[in-house]
C-alpha cells in the first residue's frame, strides 16, 4: 500500500457534470487541480453507469433560447457530432476527453474521499486537506489544495468538514414558501435504477429470478404505464427511497428497484399483454442514481420564491429552466401521479452566494447540493444546471486561488466579477451584458458589409406556403428594435370575416410567451385569398423588447406557415384540449404560459408575416459590449446579403495593440440537445454556425492580411492568437466570412479584442 500526498490549487471532489466542468473552467483560468472521482467513470448520473439523460433549462424544449452554453454546451454539441445514436459509452468519451483535454488537470478516479482535515471554530472553518482510497492500486492519498469544492452530490466533503446543511423538506413557516409542508420533516426524492431492451429478432424467454416483485400485488399497474419499447429515462418513475435515508440505506433503495425491474420486466414478457416475444433485457443499472441528500447553506438559501419569480440577482453566475419538479414521498408505490411540476415564464436565476458554505471559508459547492430549499432544488437539480453551477464554482474558486480571497468576498465585494469572467469564456448566464474594461472591441467603431433590416417571413420559390387554419390561436415571437409599426399577415379565408389580432409583451427579457396585453385590432379579411392584410398594433419600447403577436382563433380563416426559420423569431401555437403533454404521464397543471404557449411544434417553421418598418435587432453593434445569447431580442449581428463574402470590422480613431480575438458565433441555443437523444436532432453541427472564416487585420497603407484562416470550425466559441510572440498593431480588424453550415447568411454574437 501506498500513501501519497498531493498539492493542488485547487481540489474538485466529485466527477459528476458539476466537478467536470469546475475543473476545466478553473484549469482554463491557470490553476492547478485536482478532480477526485469515486467511480471508473466520469459524469455521474449522466455516465454509462446510470444512463440519466442530462437535461436542463431547455426543459425537452419547453424554454425558448435556453440551452447551455460554456462547458456544457461544448458538451452537447460534441456529442451531437460525435455520438449521433447517442451511445452513452460514447458520452462517457465525450466527457473524458473533455477532461483530458486540459493539462493542468490531474484526474483520480476509483477514489474515495473519506476524510477531511480542517480547523477554526465552527462558524470560520478553513479545510487543509482530503484524504481518499483509490481501490485497486491500494493508494492512500491526500489532497491538499487552498480551496476545495465539494461536487459529490451527496456532500460528503462538506460534511467531513463541518460545513453546515440540511436534509428534507423544510416547512412553510421556514422561507414562507406556499408548496412547502406544514411541518419540516426529512422526507427526500427517491433514487431510481434504470434499464435498456433490445430486439434481437427472434423469441427470447425471461424466466425472473425469485427476487422479482410481482407488481400486480402493488400500486403500480393502475397508477404508471407500461411500454413495451420505453427504454431509460422513460421509466425516470421507477424510483424509490424518499421516505428513507438514501445514503445510508442506498443497498436496501437498490435492491428494491432492482425486484421492481425484474417485476416489472416479467409482467411485460409474460403477461400477454404486449408485443415483447423479441425483446430481451440489455442492460439494467447497478447503481441507483440519487436525486436527493444534502443542501449546504450558503450566505443565501434559493427559495420558491426566488424562482417563480425569475429573480435577478445582483450575483447570478447561472440560469436555469427546469420545472419545480416534485416527487411523491412514496415515489413508485405512490398512488398519484409520480411528480408534479411548475415552470416558471422564462429562465431563473442562481447566485454566486448558494455555491459557498456559510461556515467554511475555502468550500464551495456544485451540482445537486447547493444552499436552495427542498422546493427550490426541485428545479436546480438537473445535470445541465448542475455542470453550469459547476463552471461557476470552479471560475470563482480559480479567482479566489489567484487573488488569496474567500468566496464571500468576491460575492460581497465585487458581486458581478464572476458573471464577468464567466461571460468571457462564453459561460452560461443570461441578461449580463459585456463590462470587460480590457475589452478593445467595446471601445471601437462596428461596421458590416451588409445587415438584416427586415423582419420578415414570405413564401419563395424553395420555400412554398402551406395553409395553417385558426383551429387555435397562434402567435409570432419578434424582437421590437427600436420599434414596431404594424405587422402584415398572410392569410386565406372561406367567407368574409374578421381576424382579431393582439400585441402582447413578455414582460421580461428573458421570455418567450404572450404575458402583458399591449393592444387589439379587428382585421377585415375578404375570402379567398391567400393575400396580406395589416394589423395596425404599433409598439415602441423604451428599450428593445420581444413581442408576441396573437392572432385569435377563427374558423373561416388560416393562417400560412414556411419552412423556413427566420432569426430571431419564433412561431407559437396555443395548446387545446387533447394535444400531447411534455413528458407523458405528468399532468400539467393550469395557468403555465410556456406550456400554454408551445414553439416545438412549428419548429423550423415560420408563420408568413411581415413586420412594418426598419429593424436594427441585427446591427453590426451588437457583437461588441452584448450578451452573447437572446435576451429581449436576437443580441446578434445577422448580414442582410448571403454568407459568403459578408464581413464585420472593428475600426479604432488610432492604431491598437491587438494579440487575441475571441468569437461568440450562433450555434442555435433554441434548439434541444440531450446526450443520449431520447430526442433526435438531426444536424450533426448547428447550420448558423461560421464554418470557415478568416480574421484580418489593416495595416498603415489600408492593406489588409490575413492573420488566421480557420476551415471546417464547429465550435462556438473560438480564442484566436494573432501572433505567438507579440501584439500586432493595427487600426482595424475584420473578420470575414467563407461559409456557413448551411444558414444563408452570416451569424455572430461577440467579437472581443485583447491587448494580451
Amino acid at each position: 500500500m501506498r500513501h501519497e500526498e498531493f498539492h493542488h490549487d485547487i481540489a474538485v471532489i466529485g466527477g459528476g457534470l458539476a466537478g467536470v466542468c469546475a475543473a476545466i473552467a478553473a484549469a482554463r483560468l491557470g490553476q492547478r487541480v485536482a478532480l477526485v472521482h469515486n467511480r471508473p467513470v466520469l459524469g455521474g448520473n449522466s455516465s454509462s453507469e446510470v444512463r440519466v439523460w442530462v437535461c436542463g433549462a431547455t426543459a425537452h424544449g419547453v424554454q425558448r433560447y435556453a440551452r447551455e452554453s460554456g462547458i456544457m454546451g461544448e458538451l452537447y454539441t460534441e456529442n451531437q457530432y460525435r455520438n449521433p445514436e447517442g451511445n452513452p459509452y460514447y458520452w462517457d468519451q465525450v466527457v473524458q476527453d473533455a477532461v483530458h483535454a486540459e493539462p493542468l488537470i490531474d484526474l483520480f478516479l476509483n477514489t474515495d474521499v473519506r476524510e477531511v482535515e480542517a480547523d477554526g471554530p465552527e462558524d470560520d472553518r478553513t479545510i487543509r486537506s482530503a484524504t481518499g482510497w483509490t481501490m485497486g492500486s491500494e493508494r492512500l492519498i491526500t489532497f491538499r489544495a487552498r480551496v476545495f469544492l465539494d461536487c459529490t452530490g451527496d456532500g460528503l466533503l462538506g460534511e467531513l468538514a463541518g460545513a453546515r446543511s440540511r436534509i428534507g423538506r423544510e416547512s412553510a413557516a421556514d422561507f414562507g414558501e406556499p408548496w412547502a409542508p406544514e411541518e419540516s420533516d426529512g422526507a427526500l426524492l427517491g433514487s431510481t435504477i434504470l434499464f435498456y431492451t433490445k430486439d434481437i429478432g427472434r423469441p427470447v424467454p425471461f424466466i425472473p429470478p425469485a427476487y422479482a416483485k410481482d407488481i400486480s400485488k402493488t400500486p403500480i399497474l393502475r397508477n404508471r404505464v407500461l411500454r413495451s419499447g420505453d427504454n431509460g429515462c422513460d421509466y425516470w418513475w421507477i424510483e424509490w427511497g424518499g421516505a428513507m435515508d438514501t445514503v445510508h440505506d442506498n443497498e436496501a433503495i437498490r435492491d428494491e428497484l432492482h425486484a421492481v425491474i425484474m417485476g416489472i420486466w416479467d409482467h411485460i414478457k409474460n403477461s400477454g399483454e404486449f408485443d415483447a416475444d423479441n425483446l430481451t433485457l440489455e442492460w439494467v443499472g447497478s447503481v441507483p442514481g440519487k436525486r436527493e441528500y444534502r443542501r449546504f447553506i450558503g450566505d443565501h438559501i434559493l427559495t420558491q420564491q426566488d424562482i417563480l419569480s425569475q429573480r435577478r440577482f445582483e450575483d447570478r453566475i447561472a440560469f436555469g429552466g427546469w420545472s419545480v419538479d416534485l416527487h411523491p414521498v412514496e415515489g413508485m408505490y405512490a398512488e398519484g401521479p409520480g411528480a408534479v411540476q411548475r415552470y416558471t415564464d422564462g429562465v431563473f436565476h442562481i447566485p454566486l452566494r448558494s455555491l459557498y458554505s456559510v461556515n467554511v471559508s475555502n468550500l464551495l459547492f456544485a451540482g445537486r447540493n447547493i444552499s436552495a430549499t427542498h422546493i427550490a432544488f426541485g428545479a436546480t437539480r438537473v445535470m445541465a444546471t448542475c455542470a453550469t453551477l459547476g463552471e461557476a464554482a470552479g471560475t470563482a474558486a480559480a479567482l479566489c486561488a489567484q487573488r488569496g480571497t474567500t468566496p464571500r468576498a468576491l460575492a460581497t465585494d465585487d458581486p458581478g466579477l464572476v458573471g464577468q469572467v464567466l461571460l468571457r469564456q462564453d459561460g452560461s448566464v443570461m441578461g449580463i451584458a459585456n463590462e470587460d474594461p480590457a475589452d478593445l472591441a467595446r471601445t471601437a467603431r462596428v461596421c458590416a458589409s451588409s445587415h438584416l433590416t427586415g423582419l420578415a417571413a414570405e413564401p419563395g420559390p424553395d420555400t412554398p406556403a402551406e395553409p395553417c387554419p385558426l383551429t387555435r390561436d397562434y402567435g409570432v415571437l419578434l424582437p421590437v428594435d427600436p420599434a414596431l409599426a404594424g405587422v402584415e399577415l398572410l392569410v386565406s379565408a372561406d367567407q368574409d370575416t374578421e381576424l382579431t389580432v393582439e400585441l402582447w409583451s413578455t414582460r421580461l427579457a428573458e421570455n418567450a410567451v404572450p404575458l402583458d396585453a399591449l393592444g387589439t385590432v379587428q382585421v377585415p379579411v375578404t375570402a379567398g385569398g391567400p393575400a396580406w392584410v395589416t394589423a395596425a398594433l404599433s409598439h415602441s419600447p423604451d428599450v428593445p423588447e420581444n413581442a408576441v403577436v396573437l392572432v385569435r382563433a377563427n374558423p373561416h380563416a388560416s393562417l400560412h406557415l414556411v419552412p423556413k426559420r427566420t432569426e430571431g423569431v419564433l412561431a407559437l401555437r396555443r395548446r387545446v384540449a387533447g394535444d400531447p403533454g411534455v413528458d407523458h404521464d405528468i399532468p400539467e397543471g393550469e395557468g403555465q404560459p410556456v406550456l400554454e404557449w408551445s414553439a416545438r411544434e412549428l419548429r423550423g417553421r415560420s408563420l408568413c408575416f411581415r413586420a412594418m418598418g426598419e429593424t436594427e435587432a441585427y446591427a453590426p453593434a451588437k457583437v461588441a459590449g452584448g450578451y452573447q445569447r437572446p435576451f429581449g431580442g436576437p443580441q446578434m449581428w445577422v448580414s442582410g446579403d448571403a454568407a459568403a463574402g459578408s464581413h464585420l470590422t472593428l475600426e479604432w480613431d488610432a492604431p491598437t495593440e491587438v494579440r487575441t480575438v475571441h468569437l461568440v458565433m450562433d450555434d442555435d441555443v433554441d434548439t434541444y440537445l440531450i446526450n443520449l437523444h431520447r430526442h433526435r436532432t438531426p444536424e450533426p453541427v448547428a447550420p448558423q454556425l461560421l464554418r470557415d472564416y478568416r480574421i484580418e487585420t489593416r495595416d498603415a497603407s489600408g492593406d489588409w492580411h490575413t492573420a488566421i484562416t480557420v476551415r471546417d470550425n464547429r465550435r462556438r466559441h473560438r480564442v484566436h492568437v494573432l501572433d505567438d510572440t507579440a501584439s500586432v498593431h493595427t487600426d482595424a480588424l475584420r473578420i470575414t466570412v467563407d461559409a456557413t453550415h448551411g444558414a444563408p447568411r452570416a451569424h455572430l454574437f461577440t467579437v472581443r479584442a485583447y491587448e494580451h
